[in-house]
């Protein structure tokens, strides 16, 4: 089993799947003490083993204590000076004699017991690849084709790939946009929030309605947010609806809604498509809370934004003939203000104003 073919195997699953072969090395080991053991009933931890990469060879040894004939008690941990003579010239009581085990000598069992083993060992070895390269990926968007949908639970399942490895995702009806129409297929940005280490392997957890997934999108289609120039302070979104999206520049040269919306709004169309038609508003941040919840309520126009001393909570006078453009459609566009700027906030009529 073990000769120059057995090892140019573990050398093309290193090169093929990534696996070193010192890894399998030490797997095969535990395999072979495992046979032996079990063929060995009482044998302990005394048995090891050697592999040599540079001889293409693997030798299995057991470890035993030199003792005199009639204090021989544990005859799988001693060795009797007589029987010791054979291994090594001139033994001494309490000499440490490695004797060498031929791996020949294994019964057909063992053989299938070190078999799966080395099965085992390869299959974790791709398990913990495929999750330490997902677990890297957590919170970024992986693009995936989706593979089937379960007609009774309704979660989407895709077959996502990242550095060469692949996995299955799942999309949970919980993480689908409400009324976006999915079918086998189908290409899929989706974003990831986690992965989850399960018995029948890694399970990767996708969503189309996390907010990470919108700034992820203006990252990938907006350069100077990639590169930090303009930055993403807050995001709101109620997902396949709206979104609204907080943003600051750091370069006062750098308009950061123009650079977001982009020539002629090819840049937040595309994201727009990319979401199933999402509208999405873009807002410019601010640290003074009154200037910035008064561009939150956008499209809405505002006539006044007082802070309240609780420092929590905003006072907003629009026209009255704004004031439902301002609430939104069953208080969407408040609700997404206030989630955007996290702050409460009290929206009234102008013709109200001062009672």
């Amino acid at each position: 089993m073990v000769n120059a073919e057995f090892f140019a195997a573990l050398e093309m699953l290193e090169k093929e799947k990534g696996i070193p072969v010192e890894y399998m090395l030490d797997r095969v080991g535990q395999a072979l003490i495992t046979a032996y053991k079990r063929e060995n009933d009482g044998m302990t931890d005394n048995v090891f083993v050697e592999p040599d990469r540079e001889k293409k060879t693997i030798k299995m040894y057991v470890r035993k204590t030199v003792v005199r004939a009639e204090d021989l008690y544990e005859p799988y941990e001693e060795i009797t000076l007589e029987e010791a003579a054979e291994y090594k010239k001139n033994p001494m009581v309490g000499d440490i004699i490695d004797i060498d085990i031929p791996t020949k000598s294994f019964g057909r069992i063992a053989a299938q017991t070190a078999k799966q083993v080395i099965i085992q060992g390869i299959r974790e070895a791709e398990r913990g690849m495929v999750i330490s390269e997902f677990e890297s990926k957590e919170h970024e968007i992986l693009t995936g084709v989706l593979s089937r949908i379960d007609p009774r639970s309704g979660n989407a399942y895709l077959d996502v790939v990242s550095g060469g490895e692949k996995s299955e995702a799942v999309l949970a009806v919980s993480e689908q946009v409400r009324g976006e129409v999915l079918t086998e297929g189908q290409h899929l940005k989706v974003y990831l929030i986690e992965v989850r280490r399960g018995t029948r392997g890694p399970q990767v957890v996708v969503s189309r309605t996390h907010p990470g997934l919108v700034k992820r999108l203006f990252e990938l289609e907006v350069p100077e947010i990639h590169s930090g120039v303009v930055e993403v302070k807050s995001i709101a979104r109620e997902a396949g609806n709206r979104t609204k999206i907080a943003v600051m520049s750091n370069d006062e040269n750098v308009d950061p809604i123009g650079a977001c919306v982009g020539t002629r709004g090819a840049r937040v169309t595309s994201i727009t498509k990319e979401l199933s038609g999402e509208k999405i508003d873009i807002i410019k941040w601010s640290d003074d809370t009154a200037q910035f919840v008064s561009a939150a309520l956008a499209p809405a126009d505002v006539i006044s934004a007082t802070v309240q001393a609780d420092g929590k909570s905003c006072r907003v006078i629009v026209p009255d003939d704004q004031l439902s453009l301002a609430i939104g459609k069953e208080g969407q566009n408040a609700r997404l203000a206030a989630k955007l700027t996290g702050c409460k906030i009290d929206i009234a009529p102008a013709s109200q104003q001062g009672e």
